[in-house]
């Protein structure tokens, strides 16, 4: 039983990188495509398309071996966009290496795009 999908699908990336394998199935999820989306655009994923499952449907996502951990934030907090920097200070190994992944009333999005537009939001996951 899955109690947290987006956590499950980010360690089981975690796991296939440390294994150095090319490609990793994670389960499927608006939430869990749209942060795939954005560490898409930022190359820590190739490519990933949706697979057709008779169950529930899955997630192949191309691993390109940029990303050295990655994980959930729970409790999810909300952020203005002017606190981002101590978020990243707690999350992130150093100024400017990674990416927080922020839910915004704009959409799901890094916590760059997120500060330029002035958007606060909540703290969805951590990548570097």
């Amino acid at each position: 039983m899955l109690n947290d999908p987006l956590s499950n699908a980010l360690s089981n990336i975690n796991i296939h990188e440390k294994a150095r394998k090319r490609y990793c199935v994670v389960p499927y999820s608006k939430a869990i495509g749209n942060v795939l989306r954005v560490m898409q655009k930022h190359n820590y994923i190739g490519t990933f398309e949706y697979v057709d499952d008779p169950q529930n449907g899955k997630f192949k996502a191309e691993l390109l071996g940029n990303v050295n951990r990655c994980g959930v934030i729970k409790p999810r907090h909300a952020s203005k966009w002017n606190e981002f920097e101590k978020w990243e200070r707690r999350y992130l190994p150093a100024k400017g290496f990674g990416i927080l992944i922020v839910s915004t009333p704009k959409g799901v999005m890094d916590h760059l795009e997120a500060e330029s537009g002035e958007m606060g939001g909540r703290l969805l996951a951590y990548v570097y």
